[in-house]
């Protein structure tokens, strides 16, 4: 929504269900659909939506004549032999990370799990998401592969995030994305979008007129914004579960707790 906000620079907030203007979603069923030989995209395998996944991502880069943001929740690797990123249309990437702490209780509401359950489906390495009507399947891994396979060698070509310094300091690493895509920053422009793409302002947008990635699962998408929510959430066992799975990955990146 920040990018979508900026290359528009308008006087208005962007519309949190008109996001794929800017910034399409490699998963959708539409950039599948060509190669599926006539069956629906929800009757494909695992194996080749894999297959298809290159062919799909070459047409999402057919479908605009610059650049065009693509999201995507793989790992940055293979699954049965096919690339999960066609890195021949591929310029770079941004990536956010976040504390697995957090990500586990908006893992847990997303997918309509207990606690304990996000905990295995972060910890387990052949994690993938469902594929239905909304989205082909999307090769997760483990938080710990996820993390490490876009972060752990140094790529001039990837601009990693961390999602509680996108709260703290919302200019400078905002401003340092802006500076990643060679934009000239405009202070202006970059903090007008700051606000507009705030999570007080997408989760009014979504109690008026709903969000079209809201899960099934769950009451709202936008829930809280909040770094440490784990803290008053998760029990000593918990934790101490996460930390043991993820230890490597969370040192790295300054989430390890006191004591863990």
């Amino acid at each position: 929504m920040f990018l979508e906000n900026y290359l528009r620079d308008d006087s208005t907030p962007a519309d949190i269900n008109e996001a794929w203007r800017y910034c399409h979603d490699e998963s959708k069923p539409k950039w599948y659909a060509p190669y599926a030989a006539g069956r629906a995209t929800t009757a494909l395998s695992p194996e080749e939506i894999a297959a298809i996944r290159p062919r799909a991502q070459l047409d999402i880069a057919a479908s605009a004549s610059g650049t065009v943001f693509v999201k995507t929740h793989n790992f940055m690797g293979e699954f049965n032999g096919y690339p999960l990123h066609n890195l021949l249309k591929t310029a770079g990437a941004i990536y956010i990370v976040r504390n697995p702490l957090d990500v586990v209780l908006s893992v847990a509401d997303h997918f309509g799990l207990n606690t304990d359950e996000a905990i295995e489906f972060m910890a387990s390495e052949i994690t993938a998401s469902l594929n239905d009507k909304a989205n082909v399947s999307q090769v997760l891994s483990s938080w710990s592969i996820n993390v490490g396979s876009w972060t752990a060698a140094p790529n001039a070509a990837v601009k990693v995030v961390r999602y509680e310094d996108m709260l703290d300091k919302p200019l400078k690493s905002f401003g340092k994305i802006i500076a990643f895509l060679g934009k000239t920053k405009d202070p202006v422009r970059l903090k007008r979008a700051v606000r507009f793409s705030s999570f007080q302002e997408l989760k009014k947008q979504e109690s008026e007129t709903g969000f079209v990635e809201r899960s099934p699962n769950s009451t709202r998408f936008f829930r809280k914004g909040k770094k440490n929510q784990w803290r008053e959430t998760l029990s000593p066992e918990q934790i101490k579960r996460m930390v043991d799975t993820h230890r490597e990955q969370m040192r790295r990146f300054k989430y390890l707790p006191p004591g863990y």
